[in-house]
């Protein structure tokens, strides 16, 4: 054979070969990533041939499905009353994705989980009927939470003490799901607005945004001083002279109000009338170390708090010296925390010191109804004993009845709250955060706990405080969640 010949015999033989292991290789071994890619519309055809699964509140679905027109994604997702519960279920975008529920529960919803599957299913690949995901929220609370908000940029989270069944979750200013589930271009020009809105809509700010509890976080420190020994009960006198000074410096703790009897106050006193001059020197007394502790008890520092959306991380922060240990007492200095995490705090406390989970669903059903997964048991972990607990109520029910939470009050429940608001900005110059966190028990056995942040309000800066901005949505929560 001619030499030239041969050679390129030989080269396109080899030409040949890589083409086949190339063919191979993409075959069996890429085929799955690019079947996955999320640019592969081939996925998103498939996703939405169908209806898709709903997210279900009360027993009644809050979702649904509907056909297009002119499009080759046959359907798309929507929302009934989308703005009440955007919060809870996320958004299913054809174009934008899925979060929240919509996207932890994707495959549940659309009939790719393997669960969903009778074993023809299996045999033959064929997508099963989609399931549904039945949630923990009560519709009579969420719907208590997003009408007291209103307008005002904010958050609210109502649980069950006892089981952690997160009961509402709210977050303001809210959007409607229904409005960029489409591909059209009313949906794209709704999603440039959505990411251009400085209120941040599409945020939230009930899990996902923590921010400085101001004095709500001195249920933390009390519960962290008892829990010691620093101090027999909450009657026992303190030893926290007013003014207190920041140690190490010339400035003072201010309290709120100058009449306030702060000086050497109980903490049932410090706690109803928010001396931050008590709380600022006990965490001094007690160490960063022993607040920090009590803090992950309740979960602060904790990187993973899936519900299932996963929650943003609550700090409490470490490394400081004596003065921003002082103001860490008071939920200043470097201490966020989201409405999520101080309901928490208070759950803790009215469910005698046991800490409940949090979680927002309770089952996954396949399209017969049939239970693939139920969440009703929640792990639950003692953070503090029934005595701190309970010396904690009472101490609570005392700033609800004749404290700085009297808006709360609910007549014929026990009432216990702690109101909190939070410097913002540089030298405190911005309107603070109004907090407030409670909890309230039933004569027939009902509990709730709640916490409720209020970013910015149209009231003046005077009149921002838990009591005045944040207690009054609590109430309304707390009223709903008893007599539903």
């Amino acid at each position: 054979m001619n030499k030239t010949i041969r050679r390129a015999s030989v080269f396109t033989l080899l030409l040949v070969v890589s083409l086949l292991v190339r063919a191979t290789w993409v075959q069996f071994y890429d085929s799955k990533a690019l079947a996955d890619d999320k640019l592969n519309r081939r996925n998103a055809i498939e996703q939405y041939a169908n209806p898709l699964g709903n997210i279900i509140v009360g027993g009644e679905s809050i979702t649904g499905s509907e056909r297009t027109k002119g499009s080759d994604l046959a359907y798309k997702r929507t929302y009934k009353d989308g703005d009440l519960y955007s919060s809870v279920t996320g958004y299913s975008s054809q174009v934008y994705g899925a979060t929240q529920l919509e996207g932890i529960y994707k495959d549940v919803l659309d009939g790719t989980d393997n669960r969903l599957k009778n074993p023809l299913d299996t045999v033959t690949d064929k997508r099963a009927d989609p399931g549904d995901v039945v949630t923990t929220i009560d519709p009579a609370v969420q719907k208590a939470a997003y009408k007291s908000l209103g307008d005002q940029k904010g958050a609210a989270v109502a649980v069950d003490p006892k089981t952690g069944k997160i009961l509402s979750m709210v977050s303001t200013p809210s959007y409607n799901p229904s409005d960029i589930s489409g591909s059209g271009s009313t949906d794209s020009k709704e999603w440039s607005s959505l990411l251009k809105d400085e209120e941040k809509p599409l945020v939230n700010r009930a899990m996902r945004q923590p921010l400085p509890p101001g004095s709500t976080f001195k249920l933390v420190v009390a519960a962290a001083a008892l829990e010691d020994g620093l101090y027999g009960s909450a009657d026992t006198r303190t030893e926290s002279p007013n003014p207190y000074m920041l140690p190490g410096t010339t400035q003072p703790l201010k309290n709120e109000s100058a009449s306030a009897p702060c000086e050497d106050a109980t903490i049932r006193t410090a706690l109803q009338y928010s001396c931050n001059n008590v709380f600022g020197k006990m965490a001094v007394d007690l160490g960063q170390d022993k607040v920090k502790a009590m803090a992950e008890k309740m979960g602060f520092n904790t990187e993973k708090l899936d519900v299932p959306v996963r929650a943003s991380e609550s700090v409490y922060p470490s490394g400081m010296d004596k003065a921003q240990t002082a103001l860490t007492g008071i939920g200043q200095f470097d201490v966020t925390a989201t409405p999520l995490q101080m309901s928490m705090v208070s759950g803790a406390i009215a469910n005698g010191g046991e800490l409940a989970a949090p979680h927002m669903v309770s089952q996954i059903t396949d399209s017969g109804g049939d239970v693939l997964q139920s969440f009703d048991d929640a792990d639950s972990q003692r953070v503090m004993s029934e005595d701190t607990a309970s010396q904690l109520q009472s101490a609570m029910e005392t700033v609800v009845e004749k404290g700085t939470g009297t808006n709360a009050r609910i007549s014929g429940a026990d009432v216990g709250g702690k109101t909190g608001t939070a410097q913002h900005g540089e030298n405190n110059s911005k309107t603070p955060y109004a907090w407030f966190t409670s909890y309230a028990k039933g004569s027939d056995g009902k509990e709730v706990a709640v916490a409720v942040i209020i970013e910015s309000s149209s009231a003046a800066r005077s009149e921002v405080s838990g009591n005045g901005l944040a207690a009054p949505i609590a109430k309304s929560m707390m009223s709903a969640a008893l007599d539903s």
